[in-house]
């Protein structure tokens, strides 16, 4: 850093260095002049300076400690999730787009595609919810990472959450000032949903200093929003409006994941799965071991059932792809066709759709939006378990269930996590056999190979009775 002070080297009794070495492990090169070893260093400043007392990682350890603490955001940023989301998997030719939104796909795909290749300057990507944002950012990650570079993805609102639980009473390893200069020096960055964060204060400083420094230091950048560039701080604003350094791309297309025009944000999916109802379920009777096919039939059975009289909570459990989709949006496509009204989310989308009332520019207020899905007369939660796990996220889908809960509102969920991998606070009111049904399916996946899959729920599929 430029602003560097030749420093002293720390020693074993120093508490912090200590502290340090616990967490990255080895110490520094015996060899190293500045450290003699020790691996960290105190700035030479004076008493009262920001600096004073605070430790540094020597040159000799600094690529090793960066790296450390990059892990750590990653781990929070969740690009796993978004592994299939490549350049080759995006959709420029969507039924029911415009030639204009097919000509503002093709350049920002062409543009995504030359940042990743040679990433310089800022990537700004903004448009309606669901265009294909989040697609083109994460595929950047992904190429980059693919061919062995860094790069960062991170959600804004999980990024200032991953931020704010370091100053938590139980935080472990690095403090505030690690994480943000984790995040900030980042060699490629993706900002995935920049105004959808709750607009405070604090959150309005903490990304006006990362986005400053990165623009100073011309730092390659991604960022993704659904906010009119003009609706975003002033401060910010000026910044992305520099032009030549940063190059933005308005994407204007239908919802990927709605079918819907950019301004008209619909949150039920069902009409996605019109084709998954009851007469169209693959029994797959022969190609099964009996337990296993008999379990099928039961499911099968079991989701009929309560499509006939929706009473209580219906949680379908197994591996992906054994059909819990299937039968969920079955049982909601039954009732639609009887005249039933009913709501079908997977549950990362309903999060994104209720972050995205935070946005300057939405159309819906998140007190309408939550409400729209707290009292559906029937609600179908697709996925239960993969969504991102941030305080902010666990907290809406416990006040969510917790109210279904309490008023005995039909719902059904979906998940391939365990019992014990959900939410305690969920999961308590799962197992409560007055209103729950729980059935765990047994099959593997439907394109899978025809073997016994392994009992790893509690439930052991069996049909827990109200």
């Amino acid at each position: 850093m430029k602003d560097r002070i030749p420093g002293s080297s720390v020693t074993d009794e120093d508490s912090d260095y200590g502290e340090r070495t616990r967490r990255f492990g080895a110490l520094g090169d015996p060899a190293c002049q500045r450290c003699g070893g020790a691996g960290w260093l105190r700035r030479d400043v004076p008493v009262g300076h920001p600096d004073f007392g605070r430790v540094y990682p020597c040159e000799c350890i600094a690529d090793r400690v960066a790296e450390h603490r990059l892990e750590a955001v990653r781990r929070a940023s969740q690009i796993g999730d978004l592994q299939e989301m490549r350049f080759d998997t995006f959709e420029v030719d969507a039924p029911g787009n415009s030639p204009e939104a097919r000509r503002s796909l093709q350049s920002a795909l062409d543009a995504a595609r030359a940042f990743a290749e040679s990433p310089e300057g800022w990537l700004v990507l903004h448009g309606g919810y669901g265009t294909g944002k989040t697609h083109l950012a994460a595929a950047i990650v992904n190429e980059r990472l693919r061919a062995g570079h860094t790069a960062l993805f991170v959600v804004v609102p999980d990024l200032l959450d991953h931020l704010r639980s370091a100053f938590g009473a139980g935080a472990e390893d690095e403090g505030f000032d690690e994480r943000f200069d984790a995040v900030r020096d980042a060699p490629l960055l993706v900002l995935d949903d920049l105004g959808t964060q709750a607009p405070t204060a604090w959150a309005a400083e903490k990304l006006y200093q990362l986005l400053n420094y990165r623009y100073n230091r011309r730092l390659p950048t991604v960022i993704t929003t659904n906010c009119d560039l003009d609706d975003l701080d002033d401060r910010l604003r000026s910044r992305l409006g520099h032009v030549g350094v940063v190059h933005p791309y308005e994407l204007k297309a239908l919802d990927y994941r709605g079918g819907t025009h950019p301004e008209r944000v619909e949150l039920s999916t069902l009409h996605l799965y019109a084709a998954m109802t009851f007469q169209t379920w693959d029994a797959r009777t022969g190609t099964l071991v009996a337990d296993t096919a008999e379990n099928l039939a039961r499911a099968f059975h079991t989701a009929r059932e309560f499509a006939e009289d929706p009473n209580g909570w219906l949680v379908l459990m197994g591996g992906h792809g054994c059909g819990k989709t299937h039968l969920a949006a079955a049982i909601a496509n039954h009732r639609a066709s009887s005249g039933g009204a009913s709501l079908f989310v997977v549950v990362p989308d309903l999060l994104d759709h209720l972050r995205a009332t935070y946005s300057p520019s939405s159309r819906v207020g998140y007190d309408a939006r939550f409400a729209e899905v707290r009292t559906a007369r029937l609600l179908v939660l697709d996925d239960l378990g993969t969504e991102s796990a941030t305080p902010w996220a666990r907290e809406k889908l416990y006040q969510l269930l917790n109210h279904r809960y309490a008023a005995r509102l039909p719902t059904v969920i979906t998940t391939a996590a365990g019992l014990e991998d959900i939410d305690g606070r969920i999961r308590t009111r799962m197992l409560d056999r007055r209103l729950c049904t729980i059935f765990e399916i047994l099959a593997g996946p439907y394109h899978g190979p025809t073997v016994e899959p392994p009992r790893t729920a509690r439930r052991g599929g069996r049909r827990a009775r109200r």
